[in-house]
């Protein structure tokens, strides 16, 4: 299923930053959810999730990905929506610190274009 992974951190003396990750949800072999499950706590909800790599930067691998996070905690929400979080960070002023959304599918509206 296509999932958008979102967190936002608070950066002492710049306050929010948006982290974007599109992906898909994954399932897992019910031995192996197990075992990963339980080095947590297994009341938590959990979902699995991939997210999709562009061979660069942050997005470069998952591991990337995840030591670029801010926490192992995020939001998600069903579908692709990166590029619409991005339009609306750049026109709150909020920095976006890691996105994997492809180019051509950001707007930045213009007044804002120093931001997001």
């Amino acid at each position: 299923m296509p999932v958008t992974m979102v967190r936002i951190n608070l950066i002492k003396g710049l306050g929010p930053v948006l982290q974007i990750a599109e992906g898909h949800t994954v399932d897992l072999p019910a031995k192996i959810h197990q075992i990963l499950d339980e080095r947590t706590d297994p009341t938590w909800p959990t979902t699995w999730f991939a997210p999709r790599l562009t061979g660069e930067g942050a997005f470069r691998d998952v591991y990337s990905v995840m030591n670029n996070w801010g926490a192992n905690h995020g939001a998600i929400s069903y579908g692709h929506i990166g590029k619409d979080l991005i339009t609306l960070a750049s026109m709150l002023r909020i920095p976006v610190a890691m996105n994997n959304v492809p180019e051509e599918q950001i707007f930045r509206p213009k007044a804002w274009a120093s931001f997001g």
